[in-house]
């Protein structure tokens, strides 16, 4: 079991600095990995400041050598995936390899996706996502990428170099309780990451997985452990325990959390 800090970028976590200062000491703490919210807009009863996912990402690798980082998740709905694969790439060698890429839907509570004119219905984003995922993993195949789908284009394109290990980054899905076609997505991939779901619904899910792929091997499952507490959750599967936060979470205990290192149980 890997343990992770999962920290939203907003308010106080808005300062590059200070989610500097947090990956410094949870890489020396023990952490495993620090994964970030992916949000341009928040509500307008919360935090109007929010720090850039892939540039804080980005300074974080440069100052750290074994934690694994991520976005989690990105949601390419309103992402361009020709400019996502570069990102990617660019921010996995500059990390050694340590890059997971979250993905999702992504989400209008907040009105990032209606302000900008980006697409809403929940329909049409998976589609998107489908579609992006793909083409994602042909860009970062180095190999000549002719690509004309329902929503991307890419004539005749080769992207070099390819991520740093030589496949492609790991790519895992966001999915909530009860929505079977996200979990079949993420078993086609590398990972799963849980929403609002109980030990039930996360039983549920990785029965599909498991249906998909005939085996939880090399497969990463993802939870918030302030979420779902479970009693063995190795043994069910899971892979990573992510200690939450949330905005207006104190940044005294937010740092303190990140000092201690990861739960020893």
């Amino acid at each position: 079991m890997r343990h992770a800090l999962y920290l939203p970028p907003f308010g106080e976590l808005a300062d590059p600095a200070v989610l500097l200062t947090i990956a410094e000491d949870a890489e020396a703490s023990g952490w495993d990995g620090i994964f970030l919210w992916d949000h341009i807009l928040r509500r307008d009863t919360e935090h109007a400041d929010i720090a850039d996912v892939w540039v804080a990402l980005s300074a974080m690798a440069a100052r750290t050598e074994r934690i694994t980082l991520g976005p989690m998740v990105t949601p390419p709905v309103r992402r361009r995936p020709q400019v996502l694969a570069r990102q990617a790439a660019t921010l996995d060698h500059l990390s050694r390899g340590r890059l997971v890429l979250g993905l999702g839907l992504g989400v209008d509570t907040s009105r990032e996706l209606s302000a900008f004119g980006e697409v809403t219905d929940g329909r049409a984003r998976g589609q998107i996502l489908d579609e992006a995922a793909e083409l994602l993993c042909a860009l970062w195949s180095g190999e000549p990428v002719d690509h004309h789908g329902p929503h991307f284009t890419a004539e005749g394109v080769a992207y070099l170099p390819r991520p740093y290990a030589g496949g492609r980054v790991p790519l895992w899905f966001a999915a909530r309780a009860g929505a079977r076609r996200p979990v079949r997505r993420a078993a086609g991939y590398d990972g799963l990451f849980p929403i609002e779901v109980d030990e039930r619904g996360l039983r549920s899910m990785l029965d599909v997985v498991r249906a998909e792929r005939g085996t939880l091997d090399g497969f990463d499952v993802a939870v918030r452990a302030n979420e779902l507490s479970l009693a063995e959750p190795e043994e069910l599967g899971v892979t990573w325990s992510l200690t939450a936060f949330f905005p207006d979470h104190p940044l005294d205990e937010i740092l303190a959390v990140s000092r201690a290192g990861p739960p020893t149980s």
